[in-house]
């Protein structure tokens, strides 16, 4: 629906639209699997089992985020009763309980502790503002503690040179405050920050616009490491120059967060990515590349709430109806003109 503009919008249809929503079965089979504390899982960051926290399901930040993307309205019980949780992890609430899967490793690992409450916020925070949260003052402040950090970190040394060895490893220096993809979600359903941070957000694309490190490192959390899916260093899409990436999923999610940053055309490699896409759209906008075998799927295991929205199929164009339609978004959110076939 948020392609259609408001004006173009069929009341009935919109309706009908949500009850379709509210009873997708890949939606409720989500929703049954909350308990009443308003979390899934009995965890907060896992996207699915995980053998370094012990997870056995995917957590509250993924499937909070699920569900938004698979059309609840944000005013649901089942929303309300998690953003509960949210805002006590935005108040630095210090009770252990809030640590979830890193309560009894934190016990005896301080540095693993400090580190899970800050990500926890993060994640938190790029959580309410998805659900329609933006002006709330609490998120507000978090926000810009956050924007405040990473703003520090574009413009320091370390972005230069920021990793150290620790462990026999190579890994994220302690010091460095990079920007995550819960940052960077945050920002991009925040509007209004992004006016007042407009400095900030110039300087993010122009970060966003320098080439990844291609070198193996881990982020050392206390005395343990993890692999670093959540940190963004230079373009995280590890484009081409002819704008080609491996990564088809994962690139229309982060065009679409430059796309609602307003930045999308000024980081480079985006705007050479998103062009390519667009080339492959027909003459009715249906992404339609060449030698399109299966649906595509991510190594990016944090955006799978995200991608795909469809439930199995056999058809064949479910390979092509997640693309299709972030395609449609992203050039509605950078003002191209969008005719809406019913």
């Amino acid at each position: 629906m948020e392609i259609v503009p408001e004006t173009s919008r069929d009341p009935a249809q919109v309706e009908a639209l949500r009850t379709a929503a509210l009873e997708y079965k890949v939606a409720t089979a989500v929703a049954r699997k909350q308990k009443e504390t308003g979390l899934w899982g009995g965890n907060l960051l896992a996207t699915g089992p995980d053998r370094l926290t012990g997870a056995k399901e995917a957590g509250t930040i993924h499937q909070y985020r699920h569900l938004l993307e698979l059309g609840w309205s944000r005013d649901l019980r089942t929303f309300r009763l998690t953003d509960r949780f949210f805002f006590r992890l935005l108040s630095r609430d210090e009770d252990p309980a809030l640590l979830l899967e890193f309560q009894r490793a934190a016990k005896t690992d301080a540095g693993l502790g400090m580190w899970a409450r800050n990500l926890g916020r993060e994640a938190a925070a790029a959580a309410l503002a998805r659900g329609g949260h933006a002006e709330d003052p609490r998120l507000r402040g978090t926000a810009h503690r956050i924007s405040t950090d990473v703003s520090a970190f574009v413009r320091s040394e370390l972005a230069e040179k920021p990793f150290r060895k620790a462990h026999g490893k190579t890994v994220l220096d302690p010091a460095a405050i990079p920007a995550t993809l819960y940052a960077i979600e945050m920002l991009a359903f925040m509007p209004s920050l992004q006016r007042e941070r407009a400095g900030f957000i110039e300087r993010l694309g122009q970060y966003f616009s320098t080439t990844a490190p291609k070198r193996e490192y881990y982020v050392l959390a206390g005395e343990k490491l993890f692999p670093p899916h959540h940190v963004v260093l230079g373009d995280p899409m590890h484009a081409d120059a002819q704008g080609h990436v491996e990564d088809v999923a994962f690139a229309v999610y982060w065009l679409e967060l430059l796309a609602r940053l307003g930045i999308v055309r000024q980081v480079v490699p985006a705007a050479r990515v998103l062009a390519r896409l667009f080339s492959e759209t027909d003459n009715d906008g249906i992404w339609t590349p060449k030698n399109l075998r299966a649906v595509p799927k991510s190594e990016q295991p944090l955006i799978s709430h995200y991608f795909p929205l469809e439930g199995e199929g056999k058809s064949p164009a479910q390979r092509q109806t997640d693309v299709t339609f972030r395609l449609a978004l992203i050039a509605k959110l950078i003002g191209l003109p969008i005719e809406v076939v019913a």
